[in-house]
C-alpha cells in the first residue's frame, strides 16, 4: 500500500474558527453526506471553502486524499496509468557448466488519487474542479452514481471496475463560472452533487477569524472588519474585498506594534494597499484611486489610527529629548 503515502491525516485544524453561521453550515454539509450526497461548496475566492471543506473532512474522520482542478487534466491522472516498467532476472548457477538467465519486462501500473480514495473509502475533495476540463471529470459520474470506477485500460490480470468502498465520501469546492480559467461543469455531474452556495461570513465570524489569525485584540480586529465591511458593501470597487483582506491588514499591524516603530499613517497606507490590490484585477488607475480615498476616510476614523497618531507624537518627542540629551552629554565632554 505505497500509494497511502499520497492521504492526508484527518485532524482538527489549527486556529479554525467555529461560530454559530459555521457550525450551522457544517450540519447541513454533514447531513447530506450521511444521506449519502456528494457535497460541492461553490462560492467566491475568499469565502471559506476550501478550509470548510477541510473541516468537514476533518469530522468525517477518514484519511483525505485531495485533488486541485488543472486545465491539463486527463482521465488517467485522475484514475491512473501504466508508468514505466518493473524488470525481473533470474540467474540460474544450479550446475556449474550451465547459467540460465530469464528476463521479465512489465508495465508498471500506478493508482492515481481517485482511485486510491475509491479503492480504501477515503474522503476526496476535489479542489476547484471546475477548472479541470469537463471530459476529465466525467469518469466521476459513476462513482457518485452507481458506486463504480471504471478504470479503462487496467493493467493485465486486474478488473476494468473498481466498486467504490461504502466508506469513500466526495466534497467539491469551485469558483463561480464567469471567473478566469473556470470551466463549465457538465449539468450531469452537477445532478449528482448538492450545491452549498457560500456568500462572505457574518461580522461575527470575520472577526473571529481575524483575531484568530493575527492575535490581535478583538477590538482592533472589529475596526478592520468594520472598514473592510464597509467597502464591500458601498458597491464602488470591482471586486468585493473578501476576509483575507482583513487577515493581511492584521497580520501587517501586528508585526508593525511588535517593531516598536511607528510612522505617521502607517495603518492608513496597509488598509490602502492592501485593499486597492484586493479589489481591482484590471489595474484602472481611475478606480484604484477612488478606493484609496474611500479607504482614507474610512481608517482615518478608526481608534486605531487615532492611538497611533499620538503614539507617533509621544515617539517624536521621545527622539527630540533624546537628541537634546545627547547635544548635552557632547557638550560636557567637549569641556
Amino acid at each position: 500500500m505505497d500509494d497511502i503515502r499520497t492521504v492526508i491525516e484527518a485532524k482538527p485544524m489549527a486556529d479554525f474558527v467555529e461560530t454559530s453561521y459555521v457550525k450551522e453550515l457544517t450540519y447541513r454539509a454533514m447531513t447530506y453526506i450521511e444521506a449519502g450526497f456528494p457535497v460541492h461548496l461553490r462560492g467566491a475566492s475568499g469565502t471559506g471553502k476550501t478550509t470548510l471543506a477541510m473541516h468537514i473532512a476533518s469530522r468525517i474522520g477518514r484519511p483525505i486524499v485531495m485533488l486541485h482542478g488543472d486545465s491539463e487534466y486527463k482521465t488517467s491522472d485522475l484514475v491512473g496509468g501504466e508508468y514505466g516498467f518493473h524488470s525481473r532476472k533470474v540467474v540460474d548457477r544450479f550446475q556449474s557448466r550451465v547459467l540460465k538467465v530469464e528476463e521479465d519486462f512489465a508495465k508498471r501500473w500506478v493508482d492515481n488519487r481517485l482511485t486510491i480514495a475509491c479503492k480504501y473509502g477515503f474522503t476526496l475533495i476535489y479542489d476547484e474542479f471546475t477548472r479541470s476540463r469537463p471530459e476529465a471529470n466525467n469518469v466521476l459520474l459513476s462513482v457518485l452514481q452507481e458506486k463504480v470506477l471504471d478504470i479503462g485500460n487496467a493493467p493485465a490480470g486486474e478488473e476494468s471496475y473498481l466498486k467504490v468502498h461504502p466508506l469513500f465520501t466526495a466534497l467539491f469546492t469551485s469558483n463561480p463560472e464567469e471567473y478566469a480559467g473556470v470551466h463549465k461543469a457538465a449539468d450531469a455531474l452537477r445532478d449528482r452533487m448538492v450545491t452549498i452556495d457560500l456568500d462572505h461570513f457574518d461580522f461575527e465570524t470575520e472577526v473571529a477569524i481575524t483575531v484568530a489569525k493575527s492575535k490581535l485584540p478583538q477590538a482592533d480586529a472589529e475596526e478592520i472588519v468594520g472598514i473592510v465591511r464597509t467597502l464591500r458593501e458601498s458597491g464602488r470597487c470591482e471586486f468585493a474585498p473578501t476576509v483575507r483582506a482583513c487577515i493581511m491588514i492584521a497580520r501587517t499591524l501586528t508585526v508593525q506594534r511588535a517593531k516598536g516603530t511607528y510612522f505617521p499613517n502607517f495603518f492608513v497606507t496597509i488598509c490602502q494597499d492592501v485593499l486597492t490590490s484586493e479589489t481591482s484585477r484590471l489595474g484602472s488607475r481611475t478606480n484604484q484611486a477612488e478606493v484609496r480615498q474611500i479607504v482614507k476616510k474610512l481608517a482615518e476614523r478608526t481608534r486605531i489610527h487615532h492611538e497611533e497618531s499620538r503614539g507617533v507624537s509621544h515617539a517624536r518627542h521621545n527622539t527630540e529629548s533624546l537628541q537634546k540629551n545627547l547635544t548635552l552629554i557632547r557638550q560636557q565632554v567637549g569641556r
